[in-house]
């Protein structure tokens, strides 16, 4: 039985989640699986990935073989890095602390890098509302401005009905004490 780590779509229509999954080659892609290592939810940004890195290293040494994103996924969580230090400490090469340190040291800086992203995205939306406030502001003065004159002409035309009718009140008042 030939076995893959790969997605598996969850989500409504617009909206993908996704389980990364451990399954029968054979299987459907919506369908049977052997195990659930993780989540990967596309829709945040930065992506949400939720991964068990022990378990799909598990799976990658017993030989599964990982879809291209899924690939990818395992990568960017740092299940293949783990999966190939341990292939170096049985082999010999480095010794079991070692590899830790590297893994952690990898962790660590993976982990300000992603820190950095949230943060430049979070400087971009501060930005992009600064300016759309400003658009804003000045499309409002611009608003002011272009009706103060009609307002002026307005108020004129009422000020001038005012006094005709108050021409035509103190006429008939006249005409009424006659």
């Amino acid at each position: 039985m030939s076995v893959k780590i790969r997605l598996q779509r969850h989500g409504k229509k617009g909206k993908p989640f996704y389980w990364i999954v451990a399954a029968d080659a054979r299987a459907k892609r919506d369908g049977r699986y052997l195990e659930k290592i993780g989540t990967y939810n596309p829709n945040t940004n930065p992506a949400t990935i939720d991964l068990n890195v022990d378990k799909a290293v598990q799976w990658l040494q017993n030989g599964a073989q990982p879809t291209d994103t899924a690939k990818n996924i395992l990568s960017y969580k740092g299940a293949m890095l783990k999966n190939h230090l341990a292939g170096g400490v049985r082999k010999g090469a480095l010794t079991q602390e070692q590899a830790d340190a590297k893994f952690a040291a990898w962790l660590e800086e993976k982990a300000t890098k992603i820190s950095a992203k949230e943060e430049g995205l979070s400087a971009a939306q501060a930005d992009a509302k600064a300016k759309a406030l400003a658009a804003e502001k000045a499309v409002n003065e611009a608003r002011i401005e272009a009706a103060k004159p009609v307002v002026e002409e307005v108020a004129e035309e009422a000020t001038e009905e005012v006094e005709a009718a108050a021409e035509t009140i103190d006429e008939a008042a006249e005409k009424a004490a006659e």
